[in-house]
């Protein structure tokens, strides 16, 4: 049960985010705060928390197994999207969202309030997959009766994260010293980042009309999120590896967060119903926070 009230600052910072909106609508504009946080906050995240800790085994291995999880879950959702979903467009919205997870925007948090600060080095780097996995897969998704695959791969290159992602790697892997005073600064740009975009998902939130929610779409969108892909996860990290417990424990719940708000910003772009995908993401979160108790006896099971 501790375990369970160490995780309410995160959803402080959502419901302050939410709040804000409601009292001045017009007057907050989460689009300039996901800016700020795409290209200025996120990047200094990730390179702080790449550079945290020396390159080891599980530290390279655990992104990898997690973009394998990612891959087998996709392939069992192209072979059912059809028999769930008649129309295109929803079968669209079904495959780019319903395993991307809030690994940055939750999972990083998360990650500290369960396992401490020394979780981030693993859960920034699992980030870094996951956004691979949304630039390559969720983008052609959304907008494959749009755009080409090959302008999504382009995309890919302008996310200033990647290439930080890329420098933090190699400045990590030639053991090159960071400053301290350099270093201070990025873990304050660290620790801002995880609270703009805990209130951009508060903000985001705000927009759904609980009247109007898509519950059928959102509720498959739901068990494949928090059912299938955790299920899925846990079998491969049992019978195929031997990671440590701490790291599969954090690997585990990165898979097990709730729906990313980057969905919202990518139906947006592609005009793939938002709205709809935002009040997934509602749901999605609904059913994180019912199944959280849970989930946290599933962890500590591996962490023992």
């Amino acid at each position: 049960m501790e375990a369970v009230f160490s995780v309410l600052p995160v959803y402080f910072f959502i419901l302050l985010g939410f709040t804000a909106k409601k009292i001045f609508t017009n007057q907050l504009d989460e689009r300039t705060l996901v800016l700020l946080s795409l290209y200025f906050f996120q990047p200094i995240l990730i390179f702080w928390g790449l550079t945290k800790k020396p390159i080891d085994y599980e530290f390279i291995l655990s992104p990898i197994l997690y973009f394998i999880i990612m891959l087998v879950s996709l392939s069992i959702l192209i072979l059912i999207n059809k028999k769930i979903f008649s129309q295109r467009q929803e079968q669209s919205i079904y495959l780019a969202t319903a395993l991307i997870g809030n690994t940055g925007n939750l999972g990083i948090p998360l990650g500290i309030a369960l396992f401490g600060i020394e979780s981030v080095p693993y859960t920034s780097i699992i980030n870094i997959a996951n956004t691979l996995f949304i630039y390559i897969f969720s983008v052609y998704f959304f907008a494959r009766d749009q755009f080409s695959l090959k302008q999504a791969i382009i995309s890919i290159m302008k996310i200033p994260g990647i290439w930080f992602a890329l420098l933090a790697l190699f400045i990590n892997s030639k053991g090159i010293s960071i400053n301290q005073y350099v270093y201070t600064a990025l873990e304050m740009g660290a620790y801002t980042s995880m609270v703009i975009q805990l209130f951009i998902f508060g903000m985001y939130l705000s927009s759904v009309k609980v009247k109007v929610l898509p519950w059928y779409s959102s509720l498959h969108i739901s068990f494949a999120k928090h059912i299938l892909l955790p299920a899925i996860g846990i079998f491969v990290i049992v019978y195929f590896t031997n990671l440590n417990s701490y790291v599969a424990s954090i690997l585990i719940m990165e898979l097990m967060v709730p729906l990313a708000v980057n969905n919202v910003n990518l139906a947006a772009l592609y005009h793939c119903k938002p709205y709809d995908v935002a009040a997934s993401i509602l749901i999605s979160s609904v059913v994180f926070v019912s199944f959280l108790y849970f989930y946290i006896q599933i962890i500590e099971y591996f962490v023992k």
